[in-house]
């Protein structure tokens, strides 16, 4: 596949100090994105067309379609005018038991994931990452945003899209992935974190976004046992985090921040005492 532009420069009219000229912007493409698994289709996302297969390893995780990397067999990328499509190879048994899956929760009248199943689907219980021994000082939590916010070029370029990265304690962030939509920024994370064979217990999930539960659960299936954004958290996503023996840090403002669930993976000395 030939490289894909990932952002585009536009006309504008733009009003300035009260002024009004003709210039130009950078703006992030966005194209549909399909998954197909065994030569059918399987999701269509609306993306940013880089680091697809990255995006394709982490949805299959984060789907629970996939449990390891290595039942990946292949991706191949085919795209035409309209997007492109991710066509994944998984293992023999794996693509059965996807097959099956798709079996037992089609509708009766065609809608698809429906009524009940859907509703399980979207509250679903996630792994408990509570035994994972993760510490971190107030110093990587400042630290982790602060290289997030460095660390993202198409941001920079356009001010328009999310940013997801992964840090390690001692080691700093080692890996930074970005998209116009935040669920896709955490999944191409995701899977850039299993390829590299990087274990999500070893390290935090930082993110430029609110968060909602799907971001604690997409964290939770990595095995990733701290969530940290720079804005706020849902109360379900609260919830699910707390349930999960997760460590859920948000609204990160400087050397400011909020933490919502967990907090004893913070190294001593870092909280007060609070009456």
């Amino acid at each position: 596949m030939t490289e894909r532009p990932v952002s585009t420069a536009v006309s504008e009219v733009a009003r300035r100090g009260g002024v009004m000229t003709r210039g130009q912007r950078i703006v992030p493409e966005e194209v549909p994105i399909a998954f197909s698994y065994g030569g059918s289709s399987h999701a269509v996302m609306m993306g940013t067309p880089a680091d697809l297969e990255d995006f394709a390893v982490g949805f299959s995780l984060t789907e629970c379609i996939i449990t390891d990397r290595n039942q990946v067999a292949g991706i191949e990328l085919l795209e035409d005018e309209k997007g492109i499509d991710v066509q994944v190879t998984l293992l023999d048994d794996v693509e059965d038991a996807l097959r099956a899956r798709r079996r037992s929760m089609a509708g009766p009248v065609g809608c698809g994931l429906c009524g009940i199943e859907s509703i399980e689907q979207a509250v679903r219980t996630v792994p408990d990452v509570s035994k994972a021994a993760l510490s971190l000082s107030h110093a990587d939590i400042i630290e982790a945003v602060r290289l997030l916010n460095e660390s993202q070029p198409l941001h920079r370029e356009t001010r328009a899209v999310h940013g997801a990265g992964f840090h390690i304690p001692g080691r700093g962030l080692v890996a930074v992935r970005e998209d116009v939509g935040r669920h896709n920024a955490l999944d191409k994370l995701c899977g850039a974190i299993i390829r590299a064979g990087e274990a999500g217990a070893s390290g935090a999930v930082v993110v430029t976004s609110r968060l909602s539960v799907e971001m604690v659960q997409k964290t939770a299936i990595l095995g990733a046992p701290v969530l940290i954004a720079i804005s706020a958290p849902t109360a379900l996503a609260i919830r699910t985090a707390e349930d999960a023996g997760m460590t859920l840090i948000a609204l990160v403002r400087g050397e400011d921040f909020e933490i919502f669930t967990h907090p004893h993976r913070l190294s001593p000395g870092n909280i007060a005492d609070v009456a």
